[in-house]
């Protein structure tokens, strides 16, 4: 699988969506502020549910860090509802139903799976610096225990 075409110390495409709450959510509205943006590709699938969950637990965490957590995938809004009801969410989901956010971010790449090709979002996250620089790509991610990795490395970061 090919590594993200962005680089770390780049500015960050700017993105306007909507949350789950239909209001729009733009990148350069929280200017000054840390952003956690991590794709995930579906809503109500295990993966995507511990990572959502783990983000959860550490909210409070990354708010005393100043930093703020968006979660993106291609699901509709209602989709976002329901996942975040079902499971007890406390986090931003972001809807990007064309896919033109995950372009951007180049997310949305060629998977396998089974021998069978397609095109799918690769789960990865964007740490933002208050500047709006990519300061840190995690490509390809597994869920086990990366929401607390995303924190040690902000924490690092900010000392």
């Amino acid at each position: 699988m090919s590594k993200n075409s962005l680089t770390e110390g780049q500015k960050a495409p700017d993105l306007c969506l909507p949350d789950q709450n239909e209001n729009e959510v733009c990148l350069k509205e929280l200017a000054g502020k840390w952003v956690v943006l991590y794709f995930y590709p579906k809503d109500n699938t295990s993966g995507c549910t511990k990572e959502a969950q783990d983000f959860t637990a550490l909210k409070a965490d990354f708010e005393a860090e100043g930093a703020t957590i968006l979660g993106v995938s291609k699901d509709s809004i209602k989709s976002h509802i329901r996942f975040i009801e079902k499971k007890e969410l406390g986090i931003t989901l972001l809807s990007d139903e064309d896919t033109s956010v995950h372009q951007k971010y180049d997310v949305w790449r060629t998977k396998k799976n089974y021998g069978r090709e397609y095109l799918g979002t690769v789960r990865s996250t964007f740490l933002i610096d208050p500047d709006g620089n990519i300061a840190k790509i995690w490509d390809n991610v597994r869920t086990k225990e990366h929401a607390e990795k995303v924190l040690e490395t902000l924490r690092s970061m900010k000392e």
